[in-house]
C-alpha cells in the first residue's frame, strides 16, 4: 500500500472541481434521475459553497445514456457520443435547479452551443462566474466524441486553475481490485498517478489521470452517496483516496 500521510493541505484549497458520475444520480431508481438523490447532493454542494469555496462541476450522463454502450449496440460511435453529451446536459440542468433551490447562484456552460437553455462555454466567462461566486456546471463533456467526462473534468479543472479534483462516485476510494467482486481487496489512502496508470486501476480514464499529472492537480476519490460526503471530503475528513505526485 502507498504511504498513509500527505503534505497536501486539502482543506485550504479554494477553487475546486467536483466530478460526479451520472450513476450516482440514479439513487433508488433503475435509471434516470432520483429527485431525493438530487436534493441530497445539491444540499451537500451548497454547504461546501458556503464554506467559501469556488466550485466547478462536471457531471456524467451514464444514468441516461452512455456513448460506449450505445456504440456496442450498433450506433455509430460519434453519434452515440453525441447522445451521451446531451445526456450530461439533462443532468447538469437538473443539478442546477436543485442547487438553486438552496439559494446558491449556479450557471450551466455547455461545450455544445444551445443558447436557449444554457450558456456556451467560454473560458473567460467561466472564470468571471467563479469570481462572482457562482457555481459552474460544465456540460456536454469536451464537445468532442471519443473523450469521456472524466477527461472533460480534468481539462476544465486545468483551464480554470482548480487546486484539486474531487471524484464523487459510489465507492469510497481507490482499491487494488474491485471491492464489489473481491472482499479481500485493500484500499489506498494515498497513491501516485504513476501507480494508478501502471496498475491500470479503474479510477478515471488514463487520459484524465495523465492530464492531472501533467498539470499537477491532485485528485481525491470518495463516495458521494453518504450525507455531507462532499463537505467532509473538502475538509479531509471521512473515507477517501488522494492521488498525487507524492511517492
Amino acid at each position: 500500500m502507498e504511504t498513509e500521510t500527505s503534505s497536501i493541505n486539502i482543506a485550504s484549497m479554494k477553487r475546486i472541481m467536483l466530478k460526479l458520475s451520472g450513476e450516482v444520480l440514479v439513487g433508488n431508481q433503475k435509471y434516470g434521475l432520483d429527485p431525493e438523490k438530487l436534493i441530497s447532493i445539491a444540499s451537500d454542494i451548497s454547504k461546501v459553497y458556503h464554506n467559501n469555496k469556488q466550485i466547478c462541476i462536471v457531471v456524467g450522463g451514464g444514468n441516461i445514456f452512455r456513448g460506449v454502450s450505445g456504440a456496442s449496440q450498433g450506433i455509430d460511435r460519434v453519434t452515440a457520443d453525441g447522445m451521451g453529451m446531451l445526456a450530461t446536459v439533462i443532468n447538469a440542468l437538473a443539478l442546477q435547479n436543485a442547487i438553486e433551490k438552496n439559494n446558491v447562484p449556479t450557471r450551466v456552460l455547455s461545450a455544445i452551443p444551445m443558447q436557449t437553455i444554457c450558456e456556451t462555454f467560454i473560458k473567460r466567462r467561466a472564470i468571471r462566474h467563479l469570481e462572482k461566486k457562482r457555481v459552474i456546471i460544465f456540460a456536454a463533456g469536451t464537445g468532442n466524441p471519443y473523450f469521456s467526462t472524466d477527461t472533460a473534468a480534468t481539462l476544465r479543472a486545468a483551464e480554470m486553475n482548480c487546486d484539486i479534483i474531487f471524484k464523487g462516485t459510489s465507492v469510497d476510494g481507490v482499491y487494488d481490485s474491485d471491492p464489489k467482486l473481491n472482499s479481500n481487496t485493500k484500499k489506498y489512502k494515498n497513491i501516485t498517478y504513476k501507480k494508478v496508470l501502471s496498475d491500470n486501476l479503474k479510477v478515471m480514464d488514463s487520459s484524465a489521470i495523465s492530464m492531472a499529472r501533467d498539470n499537477h492537480i491532485p485528485m481525491l476519490v470518495f463516495s458521494i452517496l453518504e450525507k455531507n460526503a462532499f463537505l467532509n471530503a473538502t475538509l479531509a475528513q471521512g473515507s477517501y483516496t488522494l492521488i498525487s505526485e507524492e511517492k
